[in-house]
């Protein structure tokens, strides 16, 4: 997509432009902004006057995000009716260098005030973890009563998390009151992703580990934890993300029975 001035600055007149728009070969959004036939939502955030922010900017910054953005959700200086448009007001901060979005600043602060828990949970995570931002500057940027919810979920930020289920299940075991440690070294094994009360190593596998070569692996690393004297409980997206509740019953469940002598 882009401006007529640029597209002219490219070297197409305006009889080029309307010819192409009549042809097919290029919409007209709005007065002075053409993209191509395949409109995406930076096009719509450009038809719009606006930047895409909170979860409709996440692809361009590569987050981790839960669900598909509801609706189109813009940060504009002059807000305007526009169905399925979510406002976010004006924007803060820097934006994005090139494209209609805004800076990170702003795509964060406003997926704290606008998603629900988990889902800007998510997206914070991966922008900290990979050091993008700083935890410190976004609880600065959330101070206030109206930021209460906010700073919730800045809590549940965790220095390392290797893929969004981790921060997730973490985030659940700890609420359930679970005594949790993660990325524990066991010898035989190698790294587990969380050592639940000394005894139970849970797992939670992405779609990495559906390739043949993973799977094995990981049958012989439970192998290895199990004649380690570890009990071990594997996980995956639909368990983490979909039925969390299930997930921690289970790992309860396994903890009685241990205290009950069952494994013994």
């Amino acid at each position: 997509m882009a401006r007529a001035a640029q597209l002219r600055q490219a070297g197409f007149g305006r009889p080029a432009i309307a010819n192409a728009v009549s042809m097919g070969l290029a919409l007209k959004l709005s007065r002075g902004v053409y993209s191509l036939p395949s409109l995406n939502q930076l096009g719509e955030a450009m038809a719009h006057g606006g930047l895409l922010t909170c979860v409709s900017a996440a692809p361009f910054y590569e987050l981790w995000t839960l669900d598909e953005a509801r609706g189109l959700h813009l940060c504009r200086s002059h807000p305007g009716p526009a169905a399925k448009v979510v406002e976010h007001g004006r924007p803060q901060h820097p934006r994005h260098g090139w494209l209609p979005v805004a800076g990170l600043a702003d795509v964060l602060l406003h997926s704290l005030r606008c998603l629900p828990e988990l889902e800007s949970l998510v997206m914070v995570q991966s922008a900290v973890g990979r050091r993008d931002i700083e935890l410190d500057f976004l609880y600065a940027k959330a101070q206030g009563r109206r930021n209460g919810t906010a700073r919730s979920v800045l809590d549940l930020v965790i220095p390392r998390a290797d893929s969004l289920l981790e921060v997730l299940a973490n985030t659940h075991f700890r609420r359930a009151g679970l005594r949790v440690r993660r990325h524990v070294f066991i010898p035989g094994v190698g790294e587990v992703d969380f050592l639940i009360e000394e005894c139970l190593v849970v797992e939670t596998d992405g779609s990495t580990h559906f390739a043949p070569k993973s799977v094995k692996k990981d049958q012989r690393r439970n192998n290895s934890s199990v004649l380690g004297g570890y009990l071990v409980l594997r996980y995956y997206y639909d368990d983490v993300v979909h039925t969390p509740d299930v997930m921690v019953a289970e790992v309860l469940r396994v903890l009685k029975l241990r205290r009950e002598g069952k494994f013994h």
